[in-house]
């Protein structure tokens, strides 16, 4: 198992470097990460390499019996490649230039920047293949965060034109395809047509999907490229991988697709940021982790793990004395095997001044140190519970061409995809039980219970797979929206709502309507519940489904919230609005109840994740808690033996 930190040492005196090294150790780590943003200092001038900083660095490590992850450092380049090829800078949607001087500038499909990237990357790879010190390799960092996943040069126009000659063939088909006809856009050929960049009123759907598309062929092309050059000069026993930056659901390329072809998945967990007055939802913080596991199906590292208050020009929320810690045991509960914290000391210098670290500024050995510490020792006893593989039975589906889609028509200004997924999570995780987050292409014949949020483009293939997922047993539920559009992020024609799942779900929808974020709408159940809708509507009727709560307004009273439609074996579920989760919370509970699947129930704020016969008990609050027969003092947690007093079915 390996435990360490995020280590810079060209950004201190040489001398220090030794110091630096015996405090790491102390402080129980075996493993640092260096090099991903040391271009300049690896290549001064171009073809001279030079790698005689970090041979050093390797050789006091080793002396420690402190392992590496090396980072191959194109995320940031060095100023003499921008002065001598400025076409491998990025532009924005206005056609400004991106300066040097951020990170993560370069344009993924100019030439230039692909053969300077390779080479470095080749030239390092080469250099400490044979070095048995170095057990990964992480390509680049965190691919597209920060918007470094757009650009709109001139290499990407000419790229996005080959795009789609390749997808369409024909200028004839993307026509018809994407309705040119509809305000004259009908092209002559693939060169006349746009990217999405500032327009009157807005672009087709069908053009903003395909950019998008297209943006995510770009990042994982290069990333890929970048990845096969590591494996064909790497030494034995030195696997790949990337750092999944948060956010993921809003960048424009596909995660699944981005780590295929990597050895395992990294992740950056960073609860809070820059400005927020207080971390993100714990629901939330899990939701990451299955995601992150979900993309390869197996656990995974997380190798920048948040110990100070973070924020390049605002800074954030301090974490709680054991929050940080608290949220390290969530992540080793939902999957993570080994974890590195960012950073081992914060920068004084540079744009990153305010991302502290476990040491700060002042070099004391303080209260982030001995937390980090204690998290070393008390995890690594049970590195044999960490490597089991987690098995759920439920799982939350989701498809970056319908998250695109949402993106290119918004529908209701309070639409967020990242809530609305939530919005089914949540009330199963508050009931403890395991979740995975997966694309929908996997196989999901293993899961009892489906979750489908707002999955507006659902085409033939993928309703019949639910169906037959739903005839056998299973359960599914549908957030409203459902079956609304097909691949080319067009309007199904000639189909009722909700699509080629309308007889799945045993209701039509006619009319629906956005609601603003003001806005909230009543319902009522069959019992004589309250409760409310936000964001969207759909006025759903029934065609065999049971209705289980329905709207209570003027007008609408008879029409359909949430439905319940008896499919084969297995059972369907329609939220027509954004319920919330005082009528979903008993929802999730009965199915997980039917289903016969391991939950437990704690208080508000807390978490219990049980792993091979273990409990993770965490405490998302600053109160004293009890639970599962432990009592957890202020973000507290606890690894115990699970017992079925302990915890129920």
């Amino acid at each position: 198992m390996y435990v360490g930190v995020d280590y810079y040492p060209e950004h201190w005196p040489e001398s220090m470097l030794e110091k630096d090294l015996d405090g790491i150790k102390e402080l129980g780590a075996n493993m640092i990460r260096i090099g991903e943003f040391a271009w300049h200092l690896m290549e001064p001038q171009e073809g001279q390499f030079d790698f005689s900083f970090f041979d050093k660095v390797i050789k006091e490590a080793k002396k420690r019996n402190l392992s590496v992850m090396f980072g191959t450092p194109t995320a940031t380049f060095p100023a003499w490649l921008a002065a001598k090829h400025p076409s491998i800078l990025s532009k924005d949607e206005y056609g400004h230039v991106r300066a040097f001087g951020g990170r993560r500038q370069y344009c993924f499909n100019s030439p230039e920047y692909n053969r300077y990237a390779a080479k470095i990357t080749e030239e390092v790879v080469k250099h400490f293949a044979d070095e048995p010190a170095v057990v990964v390799w992480q390509i680049d960092n965190e691919f597209g965060h920060e918007g470094s996943d757009w650009c709109f040069c001139e290499h990407c126009h000419s790229g996005f034109h080959h795009f789609l000659e390749k997808k369409y063939q024909t200028v004839d088909e993307l026509n018809e395809r994407w309705g040119t006809i509809f305000w004259g856009q009908t092209y002559n050929s693939f060169s006349e047509i746009p990217m999405p960049v500032p327009t009157v009123t807005t672009h087709n759907p069908s053009l903003k999907l395909d950019y998008t598309r297209f943006r995510s062929e770009s990042v994982n092309n290069f990333a890929h490229k970048m990845t096969d050059i590591t494996r064909e000069h790497a030494g034995s026993g030195q696997p790949i991988t990337t750092n999944v930056s948060g956010g993921f659901f809003d960048k424009a390329f596909d995660h699944a697709e981005n780590v295929r072809v990597m050895d395992f998945v990294s992740y950056d967990n960073y609860p809070v940021w820059g400005g927020l007055t207080e971390p993100i939802a714990p629901a939330a913080i899990a939701m990451t982790h299955d995601f992150n596991r979900g993309l390869k199906d197996q656990n995974y590292w997380i190798v920048e793990e948040l110990m100070g208050a973070q924020g390049h020009n605002v800074i954030g929320y301090l974490p709680r004395p054991n929050q940080a810690k608290m949220w390290s045991y969530q992540a080793f509960a939902h999957g993570c095997t080994n974890m590195l914290y960012f950073r081992w000391r914060g920068m004084t210098k540079g744009a990153e001044q305010f991302c502290f670290g476990v040491v700060d500024q002042d070099n004391r050995y303080g209260r982030k140190f001995k937390e980090v510490q204690s998290l070393f020792s008390e995890i690594q006893p049970y590195e044999h519970v960490l490597n089991e593989k987690i098995e759920s039975d439920i799982a939350v589906l989701y498809d970056y061409d319908n998250i695109w889609s949402w993106k290119s028509q918004v529908q209701s200004a309070s639409f967020d995809f990242n809530a609305e997924l939530l919005r089914l999570y949540a009330p199963f995780y508050r009931h403890n039980a395991s979740i995975d987050v997966i694309p929908t292409d996997r196989a999901f014949e293993k899961y009892k219970v489906l979750l489908v949020p707002v999955m507006q483009i659902i085409d033939d293939e993928l309703a019949a797979r639910l169906k037959r997922f739903a005839e056998s047993g299973g359960t599914v539920v549908f957030s409203f929206r459902a079956g609304l559009k097909n691949r080319d992020n067009n309007i199904h024609f000639e189909q009722t709502l909700p699509g080629p799942v309308a007889d799945l779900a045993g209701i039509e929808i006619y009319e629906t309507e956005a609601l603003a974020a003001h806005q909230s709408v009543p319902v009522k159940s069959k019992d004589g519940k309250e409760g409310s809708g936000k964001v969207w509507r759909d006025l759903v009727t029934p065609a065999g489904a049971e209705v289980i709560w329905q709207y209570s307004d003027e007008f609408y009273e008879k029409q359909a919230a949430l439905t319940l439609n008896k499919f084969g074996e297995g059972s369907v579920y329609y939220l027509a609005t954004g319920l919330d989760s005082e009528v979903l919370e008993p929802v999730a509970l009965d199915i997980i109840k039917k289903h016969d699947i391991w939950h437990t129930e704690t208080p508000a704020g807390t978490e219990a994740v049980k792993r091979n016969g273990h409990l993770f008990l965490m405490n998302h609050t600053g109160r004293t808690q009890h639970v599962c027969g432990e009592t957890l003092a202020p973000y507290e947690s606890k690894v115990i033996q699970y017992k079925k007093n302990n915890g129920q079915k």
